[in-house]
């Protein structure tokens, strides 16, 4: 089979397209053909060597995948071959879902709704997951407050922004011009170009900010927020440029998002997806064999939705 492999750090050009054996699924394992597998920031970083979450190379990126069932291993119950499925296996360990076959856990996996197409279901997961475990795992969003969101259009942030208001939340979007009627169309109450205006100014006090950028914006987040409120960050330490003493000085909490698979919380993010109110957008969806292209895209930070990968 086809899977992307890297020799070393360094820009997209690492990446080369080689040929592995496929894997066999082994006790409790599950074998999908990929039908669709997103690219996140994540990847870039990995790829980069800014984030050596996998150790040195030689590995194999991605975690988001959507495909069909081709094989399982013994103990298997909960799935079958030709089963439609999505997942984010393995994360923070590698999954290598940059490829034609991935292996994962059935408690990594739900089923593929009909109200996802394959490139919307491989879109999913990781952003889905991150957006989720940090607004209702983390934050417990709930009717009646308010939700800042920065990076709104980013694949996490639109995600964000249909959560938050499938809560019932007030939410303020921070976004580009150009992006403001694609999130208003999601359900956005309020957006704020980030690039002419100040959001701590213009946000007024909130009682969540979700903070997808880090660094300068860690503590001009914190200032956004209403005494006792909740700053949960996408990046931790240096990077999300506030600590959690600063944020008690300033009198507010942070927290930071480590995200984890979960069957029960994709089901969530699915059951959102089936009564329509969540729309996974992809930005495009490009062959396996142009995956620098893909994270050429990534690095760019100006991608709306998610970019996916098909065969």
């Amino acid at each position: 089979m086809r899977s992307v492999t890297q020799s070393a750090f360094g820009d997209p050009s690492v990446l080369e397209i080689g040929e592995v054996e496929r894997p066999e699924p082994g006790y409790g394992q599950v074998l999908i053909k990929v039908g669709a597998a997103g690219i996140n920031p994540v990847d870039a970083a990995v790829r980069s060597g800014a984030y050596p979450l996998l150790g040195e190379p030689p590995f194999t990126l991605g975690w988001d995948v959507a495909g069909t069932v081709e094989a399982v291993g013994s103990g298997i119950s909960a799935f079958a071959p030709g089963d439609e499925v999505l997942g984010m296996p393995a994360f923070p360990a590698e999954a290598a879902a940059h490829a034609d076959y991935v292996l994962a856990s059935p408690n990594e996996l739900v089923r593929r709704p009909a109200a996802l197409t394959v490139e919307e279901a491989g879109a999913l997961p990781l952003a889905g997951l991150t957006a989720w475990q940090a607004l209702v795992g983390i934050a417990r969003v709930e009717a009646g407050q308010s939700v800042l969101i920065h990076r709104a259009a980013g694949g996490v942030g639109h995600l964000a922004v249909q959560i938050a208001k499938a809560r019932g939340a007030y939410v303020i979007g921070t976004a580009r011009a150009d992006n403001h009627d694609f999130l208003r169309a999601l359900g956005a109450d309020r957006l704020i170009d980030y690039t002419v205006a100040d959001f701590v100014a213009e946000a007024g006090p909130v009682d969540v900010v979700f903070d997808l950028v880090g660094g300068e914006y860690g503590e001009r987040s914190a200032a956004a927020l209403k005494p006792g409120g909740l700053l949960v960050g996408a990046l931790g330490g240096p990077m999300g440029g506030i600590t959690p003493e600063r944020a008690a000085e300033l009198g507010v909490r942070l927290e930071v998002v480590s995200v984890r698979p979960s069957a029960a919380d994709l089901a969530q993010l699915v059951a959102l997806a089936e009564a329509g109110r969540l729309r996974v957008h992809v930005d495009r969806a490009l062959p396996l064999a142009d995956v620098a292209k893909a994270h050429e895209l990534i690095s760019g930070g100006r991608t709306r939705g998610k970019i996916v990968l098909v065969p």
